[in-house]
């Protein structure tokens, strides 16, 4: 039965629905076992056709009805797909690339973030420098009423760990955000630094990544992330991040 589970979930992860639900409705009508082989021009592609071979073969090794395997595939696809519109992961990747994977560049993520943002909006980064297209994307979400949130890190001239005094520089340029530093850290936390790099906006939509708020970081190094859509991680982050504010771990 384990074999024909995997089989079962390969193959309803990678068809629509729709294509899940006729390949069931044929295999209803089937007698038995011995009659699959009216079953391959349901395979679209190669693809297609070894999910469902391999899918045939675990069947044949135990004892389940073509109604009881159609109602496995129809009630599969429907929770594979239900979970993957409640969270969806999305690679974020910035540097060289293999040719082979299909990746999100990391300055297309995080304009994602801001771009669909609505009520609020909460960015985090160690450095926040020469980024010009992002600069003008939270230029537009705080002129359509979005609450704006950013932590970053000090300078050493406020105790901090950059040279430049990014903060300085972003309440200048984005008088309407909230612009927070991490300061009164206790003995457990001395010498800590902001290295959390998060968007998040309306807790619905997530951008986690290794880059920094940096034309380097957008274009020329090599950063990984992942954007997270839907389901609670982005939830539990945005609210994570306003608790801080709220009980003064975080200071503006």
């Amino acid at each position: 039965m384990e074999k024909l589970t995997e089989a079962l979930i390969e193959l309803v992860s990678n068809a629509p629905p729709e294509r899940t639900a006729a390949l069931a409705a044929h295999i209803r009508a089937l007698t038995d076992t011995g009659t699959t082989q009216t079953l391959v021009r349901w395979a679209a592609n190669p693809r297609a056709r070894k999910a469902l071979d391999d899918l045939i073969a675990a069947w044949r090794n135990v004892s389940v009805t073509p109604v009881e395997l159609a109602a496995m595939l129809v009630a599969g696809s429907a929770a594979y797909h239900h979970a993957k519109g409640e969270q969806e992961v999305e690679l974020v990747w910035t540097g060289p690339s293999s040719q082979l994977v299909a990746t999100r560049k990391t300055e297309q993520a995080l304009l994602e973030v801001i771009d669909a943002a609505t009520e609020r909006l909460f960015i985090t980064s160690f450095v926040a420098y020469n980024v010009s297209a992002i600069m003008a994307a939270l230029r537009r979400a705080a002129d359509r009423g979005v609450r704006i949130s950013m932590l970053l890190e000090s300078s050493d001239k406020h105790g901090g760990g950059v040279t430049i005094d990014a903060i300085a520089h972003m309440r200048t340029a984005l008088p309407s955000a909230r612009v927070y530093f991490w300061q009164d850290k206790d003995e457990s936390f001395a010498g800590g630094k902001v290295h959390a790099k998060v968007a998040v906006c309306d807790g619905k939509l997530c951008f986690i990544s290794s880059a920094n708020l940096t034309g380097h970081a957008m274009e020329r190094n090599m950063e990984a992330g992942v954007l997270i859509r839907g389901g609670s991680v982005p939830r539990r982050i945005h609210d994570h991040l306003e608790a801080l504010a709220t009980i003064k771990i975080l200071k503006t």
